[in-house]
């Protein structure tokens, strides 16, 4: 089965995830967040909103806070990066596999 456009859902931005599946149920706010983890309050404002990027320190930061693992959510923005990436249409038809001669 092959999807098309119409049936292509955007990616979903981590941030999305730590607002409504970890801050809102537990009535926490992006303030709150950045000082539970000695972040500045921007820091998790921009990722909640999808204008920036997961780190590795402010996963392994969201892990402690939450207890869950920094993978947890490094994937998430790995995921988000490579499903931006495709979205993108780099021409990767082009590219030629390297094979051993």
């Amino acid at each position: 089965m092959t999807s098309t456009l119409a049936d292509k859902h955007p990616p979903i931005h981590p941030g999305e995830i730590l607002g409504k599946e970890f801050l809102e149920p537990l009535n926490v706010s992006a303030a709150g967040l950045a000082r539970a983890i000695g972040v500045p309050t921007n820091r998790v404002t921009r990722i909640i909103r999808g204008q920036a990027a997961i780190s590795p320190d402010t996963a392994l930061r969201l892990a402690r806070a939450f207890r869950t693992t920094p993978e947890f959510w490094l994937n998430l923005q790995l995921r988000f990066d490579l499903e931006v990436a495709s979205d993108a249409g780099a021409p990767l038809d082009v590219i030629k596999p390297i094979v051993a001669a």
